[in-house]
């Protein structure tokens, strides 16, 4: 064991010595950051992470602190992944190794970087393995101390403590300092210790610069059962260079003299390590009975979010791989229906958005094709996911019921009036939103009538919603579900291939309209001839 510690702590040093080159190369990097837990990812790499590129049995590897890249990348060297000459690409233009991991670069899953996302998507992919895939692989996910203080590493503590994750291990690496000052806990282990197992996680507090308690720790969580396990890992930034050692004000920067630190870390190494063998196995895949989508009659008066459940329910039939999540609402967005048709393929995820989100990220990792689902105006809690989920070239599709104004009654909490916009903006989406004019109650009045003689834009527009009946046909919830499972992320057109289209002109002086029911003002835009409610469903 000492002869195999000893190249365990010299296969540290190298990861330490690769990370500094790497931010020396750059002008720029996180070198501090990857250094306190070079020796974390020794131990891991020498016997514990089972990987092969090609084989679905394979461990998963997740940086939650993205920002430590460049022991990422040195990790990835040692594995014989890349070479020196890429990894001292790092940050350059045009590099697979960007400042923050991306699956531009196998292995990597997803992007991270931006904090308190990497364990939640963790534990949907440990989820997919147990409940979906059923492969014995493990999911590794490197978290960072000051990421703690994120609500969503709370919501997948507390997840996958309920679902029992017992493939799921979270290394946190505690090296005290955030990027301005200590963290709210310091190295105080017993609070995270505390804090992990109150949701049901297995936690173990360890030395994260001690090898053998490296090992020790890895050993344990290999062999628990029911239950993640957390390492908590007292670890220093800067470790084995006195200049950066545990002191404040190094984050996020190359150190001064990257040649004296790596001569004080001992020297460039050359070291390699072949990785454990994956366990082996092939996916599991569920039988489907087949059967058509619903249609629905033009003019027939049924729910978009009725139509969206039935159509959900009856592709999962004709599909194995199509997978639904819901915020548990799923009584209101029809997911249920489903869920009653699919029990083994619908996941349950509470009222914790984010890790919907991130649950649905680690399932298409492994080639499923989820469909999220919740009450539009709540997916704004889960943006920053989304965003991300771009990032990684996710492929997923997100169902929000109760838009816009249609849900009055319950006041603008519930109402998702920023939703277009905000995820018209996402990288690569397309939104599909139903926004149909509807008639007033029966006791009221009806819409004034334009007349045929005005020519206004506004009554021109009355004329031609008037003609369009007062509801669409629901089968067009099926008809997206059906090409949204066939359809990928693209890239955004380029400025120069987008289309153009010119400008709307309005008259620029007043004139009263001819139906007497509006003044066109000097101003850009003219005022409405008549009220018009708008109902939005976003499916």
């Amino acid at each position: 064991m000492s002869e195999r510690s000893d190249f365990r702590r010299e296969l540290g040093q190298q990861l330490r010595v690769d990370s500094v080159r790497a931010s020396a190369a750059a002008g720029s990097g996180h070198p501090t950051s990857s250094m306190s837990a070079a020796d974390l990812m020794a131990v891991l790499l020498d016997g514990h992470l089972r990987l092969r590129l090609d084989d679905p049995s394979s461990d998963h590897l997740i940086f939650s602190k993205g920002h430590a890249s460049p022991l990422y990348y040195a990790v990835l060297k040692a594995a014989g992944l890349i070479d020196d000459a890429e990894l001292l690409t790092f940050r350059k233009l045009g590099s697979r190794l960007e400042g923050h991991p991306t699956p531009r670069i196998p292995p990597t899953d997803v992007a991270t970087g931006s904090l308190g996302q990497g364990l939640p998507i963790a534990a949907g992919v440990a989820i997919a393995g147990a409940r979906l895939d059923r492969l014995p692989y493990r999911v590794w996910c490197l978290c960072g101390d000051s990421e703690m203080a994120e609500g969503s590493m709370w919501e997948a503590f507390q997840h996958a403590g309920w679902e029992g994750l017992d493939n799921l291990v979270a290394i946190i690496d505690v090296n005290r300092l955030g990027q301005t000052r200590e963290t709210m806990l310091g190295w105080d282990l017993d609070g995270y210790v505390r804090r992990i197992e109150a949701f049901g996680w297995h936690a173990i507090a360890i030395d994260g610069h001690d090898v053998d308690a490296i090992e020790a720790a890895y050993a344990e969580a290999e062999a628990t059962e029911g239950r993640p396990t957390a390492i908590v890992a007292r670890t220093k930034k800067g470790k084995g260079v006195k200049a950066v050692e545990d002191q404040p004000g190094k984050h996020g920067k190359p150190l001064d003299d990257p040649e004296e630190a790596i001569q004080e870390l001992g020297g460039e190494r050359d070291l390699s390590v072949q990785l454990a063998e994956p366990p082996g196995g092939s996916p599991h895949r569920f039988d489907v009975r087949g059967g058509d989508l619903p249609t629905y009659e033009v003019g027939a008066e049924v729910a978009t979010r009725k139509a969206y459940g039935e159509a959900l329910a009856a592709l999962g039939g004709m599909r194995g791989d199509v997978v639904a999540l819901d915020g548990e609402v799923s009584n209101s967005t029809h997911s249920e229906d489903f869920r009653a048709a699919h029990e083994d393929r619908y996941f349950e995820m509470f009222i914790a958005e984010q890790q919907m989100l991130a649950a649905a990220v680690g399932f298409q990792v492994r080639g499923w094709v989820p469909f999220a689902s919740t009450f539009a105006a709540f997916l704004s809690r889960a943006y920053d996911f989304i965003r991300m989920a771009a990032i990684s070239r996710a492929n997923l599709r997100l169902a929000g019921s109760h838009a816009g104004v249609s849900i009055g009654e319950d006041g603008p909490s519930q109402m998702a009036l920023e939703d277009i916009a905000s995820l018209r903006a996402i990288t690569g989406s397309t939104s599909c939103t139903r926004a149909t004019p509807t008639r007033p109650p029966s006791s009221s009045p009806p819409w004034p009538t334009a007349p045929a003689s005005c020519s206004c834009a506004r009554c021109a527009a009355r004329r031609r919603s008037a003609r369009r009946p007062t509801r669409r046909s629901a089968s067009a919830a099926a008809a997206w579900l059906t090409r949204a499972t066939t359809s990928r992320s693209r890239p955004a057109a380029s400025p120069s291939t987008r289309p153009s289209r010119p400008p709307r002109r309005w008259p620029a002086r007043a004139s009263r309209c001819a139906c007497s029911t509006a003044t066109r003002s000097s101003r850009s835009t003219p005022t409405r001839c008549a009220p018009r409610r708008t109902t939005a469903a976003r499916s």
